[in-house]
């Protein structure tokens, strides 16, 4: 297994270098590769933040993505993904909410936003 970081990520989904996507686009087509949720909340922000990508174009193109790249709780990540795009909060904050909700995680916040979103 390979563990891939957001430089990888992001030349797969963005194609803008050639010889790095033929060398990302190997790794995560072998089903060998796999990255950690902090990896995938800078590819979140440097998409949305610097490439101005649609927070729904976001979602679908990572949940793709993990059909191929291995990550831990992935079912935490589509949700998070999910919150991400569908009720307008930060992902990190949808992956806070995802594990108290799917995994049962108790979770300590002074964000208002986050706490309701955590109680639902």
């Amino acid at each position: 297994m390979t563990l891939i970081d957001a430089n990888v990520i992001l030349r797969f989904l963005i194609g803008d270098n050639e010889e790095m996507l033929a060398i990302a686009k190997q790794e995560i087509e072998s089903g060998e590769a796999y990255t950690l949720p902090s990896i995938l909340a800078e590819v979140v922000y440097v998409l949305h933040g610097h490439y101005e990508v649609e927070r729904s174009v976001v979602r679908d193109s990572l949940s793709h993505l993990l059909d191929q790249v291995s990550v831990e709780h992935p079912n935490v990540i589509i949700a998070a993904l999910n919150y991400y795009a569908d009720r307008n909060v930060d992902f990190v904050d949808g992956m806070l909410a995802a594990r108290a909700h799917l995994l049962g995680e108790k979770i300590l916040s002074f964000d208002k936003k986050l706490n309701r979103l955590i109680d639902e």
